[in-house]
């Protein structure tokens, strides 16, 4: 980059910076301190929006880097295909640019200059364009911007950036290969642990539900055998009565045996009885 416009760079950080009522006078005294074609540069600059000049309070704040890191992360998991990780840095990036722009219009308030809605609103818009796009991200993070950034919109986003215009990842370095490697080993690892964690809460549900069934087995059999046991017992106790009813009707059968041939004596007594009395009765 030339010396030319190095300096008119860094006027323009410098003055995008300040309250928006102190811009047009401080402009005109810094195009006239620097002079000459730089000077002329300098005095066509711009006045910034007041959502432009508040992300540049936030670039100047130190408040975009962690956006600009989530966005690499963020194109890390899209290239990966990892949608949990893509589901995961989708609410932080929404939590983050709601975040930045509250700070955004806090700063803007403490500057004398609060934001109303439609500027909260282009402030959202240019945080996640910064997010999502390298090129955005590499200019809003020169604090230079004279309007804000919408990717939607059809204006070529460049024409934002008072000075020179970065291309996408000159600002912010681009991970090195060595540290890429270890943020995807990283997040390898760290899916090899949600599997492992997941599989050990399945295997503790089925070892659960095994111990469950177990029990409920053992209680069945403890019943089972506890009948057996009775049935057992119960079984001695009608073989003895078997036995002793087996006895009595012996006993039994000897005993009719013995009236049976007890009846046929008296019968045969009879008989002869009688015919002695016929024969008697008939001399």
């Amino acid at each position: 980059m030339s010396d030319a416009a190095t300096l008119l760079d860094e006027a323009a950080a410098d003055l995008l910076v300040l309250p928006p009522a102190e811009f047009t006078a401080a402009r005109n005294a810094r195009a006239e301190e620097v002079g000459g074609p730089v000077g002329r540069r300098i005095a066509k600059l711009r006045k910034p929006t007041l959502a432009a000049w508040a992300v540049n309070l936030l670039a100047r704040d130190g408040q975009l880097a962690e956006a600009v890191e989530l966005s690499q992360a963020l194109r890390e998991a899209q290239d990966d295909v990892d949608a949990a990780e893509l589901t995961r840095l989708g609410r932080q990036r929404r939590q983050l640019v709601a975040a930045l722009a509250r700070r955004a219009g806090d700063l803007a308030a403490e500057a004398g200059s609060p934001l109303s809605p439609a500027m909260r609103d282009a402030v959202e818009k240019t945080v996640n364009a910064a997010i999502i796009d390298p090129q955005a991200a590499a200019m809003v993070l020169t604090g230079r911007l004279v309007a804000s950034v919408d990717l939607a919109a059809e204006a070529d986003p460049r024409a934002a950036v008072a000075g020179s215009v970065p291309e996408g990842g000159t600002v912010v370095d681009a991970p090195a290969r060595d540290d890429l490697a270890q943020r995807r080993a990283r997040k390898a690892a760290e899916r090899a642990v949600r599997e492992a964690e997941r599989a050990r809460s399945e295997a503790d549900r089925a070892l659960a539900g095994a111990k469950t069934r177990e029990a409920t087995a053992r209680e069945r059999a403890d019943r089972i055998r506890e009948r057996l046991e009775a049935l057992r017992t119960e079984m001695a106790r009608v073989e003895k009565d078997a036995e002793a009813a087996e006895s009595a009707v012996s006993d039994a059968e000897h005993e009719t045996t013995a009236a049976r041939e007890a009846e046929k004596a008296a019968a045969h007594d009879l008989e002869r009885a009688r015919a002695v009395l016929d024969e008697d009765a008939g001399s």
